[in-house]
């Protein structure tokens, strides 16, 4: 029989053991996507994969002309949004929870007339308050 120090031991190994393999999964640099998904790049090359049922959200298709628009059409490679990180975490929190429309027009309006910030630029100014959408 294990003594419980002993199981409580293993227990703690194979937790560590087990996140440092979902970690390794989370950032693999593979360009495979799971079935019904697509993987995008942000302009500092966090990956994201997206599901398929989200190219007809409105939002997505106006980061996708923005990028053709920045980078050109896709040339066989990854697809980079022009957008970072941060934002492109809001964004796919603004879909998941299915924000208000009021919500996602502000954004929209802000990709459309290039006034949004991308938190990049929030740090440079050192602003205490983040905020994704400004200059309405």
């Amino acid at each position: 029989m294990i003594s419980p120090k002993k199981l409580i031991k293993l227990a703690k190994k194979w937790r560590k053991l087990a996140a440092r393999v979902v970690e390794a999964e989370s950032c693999s640099t593979s360009s495979m996507a799971k079935k019904a998904h697509f993987v995008v790049y942000t302009a500092d090359q966090r990956r994201f994969v997206i599901p398929l049922k989200w190219l007809k959200n409105t939002i997505i298709r106006e980061l996708f002309a923005l990028a053709k628009d920045e980078f050109g059409p896709p040339s066989g490679g990854p697809i980079t949004l022009p957008c970072d990180a941060v934002f492109m975490e809001y964004v796919v929190s603004l879909i998941q929870r299915h924000a208000a429309k009021d919500v996602k027009k502000a954004l929209l309006m802000s990709l459309a007339t290039g006034h949004y910030l991308p938190s990049s630029h929030l740090h440079q100014e050192q602003s205490n308050q983040p905020s994704l959408i400004c200059n309405f």
